[in-house]
């Protein structure tokens, strides 16, 4: 059975551009799924087929159960979308932006006040609730918008790099809500260039570069195939180089790689913690003073940098993929039709 979210050979071209390249995903109910990739690698786009707002040029999409192409606005009846731009109304106030929404989903009066109000207090934006949204800082419409996608707590959630603008503070407090969105069994998809969010929420991982998705799995699955632990040691002086470089070619599973400006040296081990104090033993047997020393595991951002062949981007919201030269998201009024 396809998961809540599944995408089976999905191709969008804008022009001479292929945005998407047959890209397929199976999201399974009451799971995050992370899309990373690089500017313009196309998550924006497959974001915006699976929520109807634009049309693959070849593909399959089901959402909740429910044929993208088919049925599409029965889709924008079963889903929340935050797309990378707050679609707010910045002549409404905040609390009017929610019960508007609210009530475009055909919530009577009184239940979206209420809605509003709760949404209001969980993303601080109560002291300001009566104010137009035009006055919020850049930061507080974003807070907005995500309030705006869960006004009907919809079971699939599309959430295009959420936290772009916030603050660390306002950043962790999203965090918890989606953890408390997904254990009450929605299902997510998230799109993201901080990777520290994907290892923090995501199940599955799938990355995307050029249109293709070009690895999937759990975040240790693909930390595992960039590569197991290492031992890092930064050296106190350059003559000390040489002698560490033999302790640590007698500890390592691989090449010994230097840094000769940094004096920090690098080789891949097994072993974990008891292996490292091993090495802290040579390297002081042999009279090697050091400055640093530590046992590292990769990160995401190592598998980043080891698929794409480069560090993942500050998100900047005008290098996202072909899509956006065709409009911005139309944002909650129009899945809300």
């Amino acid at each position: 059975m396809p998961g809540a979210i599944y995408a089976e050979g999905l191709v969008k071209t804008f022009g001479d551009v292929t945005a998407l390249d047959g890209v397929d995903l199976d999201v399974p109910e009451g799971t995050v799924l992370g899309l990373l990739g690089p500017n313009g690698a196309g998550k924006t786009t497959t974001v915006r087929v699976l929520t109807t707002l634009l049309q693959p040029d070849r593909g399959k999409a089901v959402v909740a159960d429910i044929d993208v192409l088919k049925h599409p606005n029965e889709v924008r009846r079963s889903i929340g979308l935050s797309g990378q731009f707050a679609a707010v109304d910045e002549y409404l106030t905040g609390r009017e932006n929610l019960q508007m929404v609210g009530q475009l989903y055909q919530m009577n009066g009184k239940a979206a006040k209420a809605r509003a109000g709760e949404l209001l207090d969980r993303f601080n934006l109560a002291d300001a609730a009566d104010r137009p949204a035009k006055t919020y800082s850049g930061g507080m419409r974003r807070r907005l918008d995500l309030a705006a996608a869960l006004v009907v707590s919809p079971p699939v959630m599309f959430m295009d790099e959420p936290t772009t603008g916030l603050d660390p503070r306002n950043r962790q407090q999203l965090w918890e809500v989606i953890q408390e969105l997904v254990a009450g069994g929605t299902t997510l998809l998230l799109t993201t260039q901080y990777l520290e969010e994907a290892d923090r929420l995501a199940h599955d991982i799938c990355v995307v570069d050029h249109g293709k998705v070009i690895a999937r799995g759990s975040s240790d699955q693909l930390k595992a195939r960039t590569g197991g632990e290492r031992v890092e040691v930064v050296v106190h002086q350059s003559d000390q180089i040489a002698p560490a470089r033999e302790v640590l070619a007698g500890f390592g599973k691989g090449e010994v790689k230097v840094e000769e400006h940094t004096r920090q040296l690098t080789v891949p081990v097994a072993g974990g913690a008891k292996l490292l104090a091993e090495v802290i033993r040579e390297l002081d047997t042999r009279g090697v003073e050091i400055d640093d020393i530590g046992l590292r595991r990769p990160t995401l951002d190592d598998v980043f940098i080891s698929l794409t062949g480069h560090a993942a981007e500050i998100p900047k919201e005008e290098e996202e993929d072909p899509a956006d030269a065709h409009g911005r998201s139309k944002g909650h009024k129009e899945a809300a039709k």
